[in-house]
């Protein structure tokens, strides 16, 4: 007795071919590259071929605590949760600050003309961003050194000062992002029953109240979806602006696990100590995964992994 008539099961190999794509992806980008993970317990050097992953001598944990026990260690672990902290603060945050403000404007045409011109600035490219940065803030003629000095004040280079690099970084990464982070906010708050404004506004309630009340208990599914997503990423991005902008005077602040890994794999070409560096970062990024987690679980909404 067959299982599936021929056009059913012509159906099912056409589902098949168009998955295969998105399997062969997975397979050479995200699976095989996991046989690189070995590099971090081998002693691999420069140059000895791809078979070096399996013939190179076992060293164990010695790059870890290499890595551990560096002057440079607690420098970096900071630098990078501090920024992930920034981003995930004002990244995450403003998005949402953003739809709730475009939500509540009444002229359509106003609202559509605000709404492109947030999202333009993501399809910027991190060049291109970093490059605008540098021109903006440039002594020689920048926007903002000679606005400064229009109106009496003395500029710095603020892309090159340790105390004010960090502003400048999370400020370029924000207002690339905060119109794109904005539409699945918008999109959770055209579902929202417009008669229950109706309802509170006939008992009395304001805007604000109304916000508090209806509009955020309304869309908490999708910030609780979003959080978990963003939060699984963190430790990821931010890292191809950082590199772009940073440079040695502000290392101290700026230097964080990605970067590191940059100089130390491609830079020094100490591909074995850069990649248990790298493995001790995804540690961190499973961790955090996890805690989110369980702690949107424990709020009562939906987590993403079980």
């Amino acid at each position: 007795m067959k299982l599936f008539s021929s056009s059913r099961r012509n159906e099912v190999l056409v589902l098949y071919a168009l998955m295969l794509p998105g399997l062969l992806y997975f397979l050479l980008f995200r699976i095989i590259p996991l046989l690189g993970t070995l590099v971090a317990f081998k002693d691999v050097a420069p140059f000895q071929g791809l078979e070096a992953i399996i013939t190179a001598p076992w060293v164990g944990f010695k790059h870890f605590q290499k890595f551990m026990s560096s002057h440079f260690f607690w420098n970096i672990l900071g630098n990078t949760f501090i920024l992930a902290g920034l981003r995930m603060i004002f990244e995450f945050g403003l998005p949402i600050v953003l739809a709730l403000l475009i939500n509540e404007v009444i002229n359509v045409y106003f609202k559509k003309s605000v709404q492109t011109i947030s999202y333009m600035p993501y399809f910027i490219s991190n060049v291109v961003l970093a490059g605008m940065v540098f021109n903006l803030l440039s002594l020689h003629g920048g926007l903002v050194p000679e606005v400064i000095r229009f109106f009496g004040g003395q500029p710095e280079y603020y892309v090159g000062k340790a105390s004010t690099f960090r502003i400048v970084l999370v400020a370029a990464i924000v207002w690339k992002n905060v119109g794109w982070g904005s539409i699945i906010y918008l999109a959770a708050l055209s579902g929202i029953d417009p008669e229950l404004y109706e309802a509170a506004e006939l008992d009395g309630a304001n805007r604000w109240q109304q916000t508090i009340h209806i509009t955020l208990p309304g869309i908490s599914f999708a910030i609780a979806i979003m959080f978990l997503l963003r939060i699984s990423v963190v430790l990821n991005q931010g890292y191809e602006e950082t590199l772009l902008l940073y440079s040695p005077p502000v290392y101290k602040v700026a230097d964080i696990i990605d970067t590191y890994v940059f100089r130390i794999g491609l830079q020094q070409l100490n591909y074995s100590f850069a990649a248990a560096v790298g493995l001790f970062k995804s540690f961190l990024a499973l961790g955090l995964v996890w805690g989110s987690n369980w702690v949107t679980k424990k709020l009562g909404h939906e987590s993403l992994y079980s």
